[in-house]
């Protein structure tokens, strides 16, 4: 038997969580269509259907873009340092795709490496994600290449299958999913389905050994010339995670911040020698291809992309992941 829950069902939970004073987030519509990850106030701003993906990534509900790791100030010859305390509050994420949850054990052990990172691993333990199986895709999505699914349980606490006429098939992975719907659901005959997977799949393997030898292949700086260095493909997706630590503030006193990043921009390599070892777009452009598909997989065994089509969804250019995959195919078939 599966479990139902009705879309007012699901807003009552929202509604229930938001008075208790836990951090809910869901996609809000913020005019042209546009739908954006926010936490919200009351469940009647969530969208919870019909939509293809969100504009940014869940990711940033674990990974802020400005955190706070400590504060200093100066007192005669002393500096007095006070830390940040760790996240230490309900969050649950509706909504999201599971092509973005699955984005979260792929990071899990980025922030577990040479360094404990307590504020990322405070936000996993507090934060359940009830994912939304997906209903359809378009022309950007290729989770199947990568090997998932619009269905896939990776990263998800709960995921929920639209059955329309405001029903909702509940499937729960995880205690903090059960403890969620405990108790809200009633027993059915009916399941769901999502959408077709979308996308062919990749030669990884041959991916990651093509890049090994194609350092200087022409397509870096090809494709490149498209690209206006905006960043917008490492900020929306959900795996990108670079960040600088800087001091903010005055000499008397000031924060230690955690900012986002971006392997994308001119400044990210630049040395203060004036010295700029990736230079150029197509470098840089390198770069991330060569981090997601061999890099990343060689330290950590996964790649490091879910195949959510962000990148070029979201590129003025159109540019992002999949095109150059499908350029770098066409040269395996070579």
């Amino acid at each position: 038997m599966s479990q139902l829950i009705t879309l007012d069902g699901i807003r009552s939970i929202m509604d229930s969580l938001l008075k208790e004073g836990a951090i809910v987030a869901a996609p809000v519509n913020e005019g042209e269509n546009k739908l954006f990850f926010e936490k919200i106030d009351t469940s009647q701003k969530a969208v919870l259907s019909g939509t293809v993906k969100t504009v940014n990534s869940i990711k940033e509900f674990f990974f802020p873009r400005h955190e706070v790791l400590c504060t200093f100030k100066r007192n005669g010859n002393d500096i007095e340092l006070t830390d940040s305390q760790p996240f230490d509050r309900e969050q649950i994420i509706f909504g999201a795709r599971p092509c973005d949850a699955a984005a979260l054990p792929v990071l899990d052990p980025l922030f577990a490496w040479d360094y404990q990172d307590r504020f990322y691993q405070s936000r996993r333990e507090k934060t359940t994600v009830v994912v939304f199986a997906c209903q359809n895709s378009d022309q950007h999505c290729f989770c199947g290449a990568l090997g998932l699914a619009p269905d896939d349980p990776s990263g998800a606490d709960a995921m929920l299958f639209d059955l329309g006429n405001g029903f909702f098939e509940v499937r729960t992975f995880t205690e903090k999913g059960e403890r969620l719907f405990k108790e809200k659901t009633s027993s059915s005959d009916q399941t769901g389905k999502a959408c077709p997977v979308p996308g062919k799949k990749l030669r990884t393997k041959e991916l990651s050994v093509w890049l090994k030898k194609n350092f200087t292949a022409s397509i870096w700086d090809d494709m490149s010339k498209r690209c206006v260095g905006c960043g917008a493909c490492t900020y929306l997706c959900p795996t990108c995670h670079c960040f600088d630590i800087v001091d903010e503030g005055s000499f008397q006193k000031g924060v230690r911040v955690k900012n986002w990043d971006s392997c994308q921009m001119a400044n990210f390599t630049l040395h203060a020698s004036g010295h700029n070892p990736r230079a150029v777009q197509g470098q840089r452009q390198r770069q991330r291809i060569e981090h997601k598909f061999s890099i990343y997989p060689e330290k950590f065994g996964v790649l490091l992309c879910t195949g959510c089509g962000n990148c070029t969804r979201n590129c003025p250019s159109s540019l992002g992941v999949r095109p150059f995959l499908d350029a770098i195919e066409k040269q395996l078939d070579q």
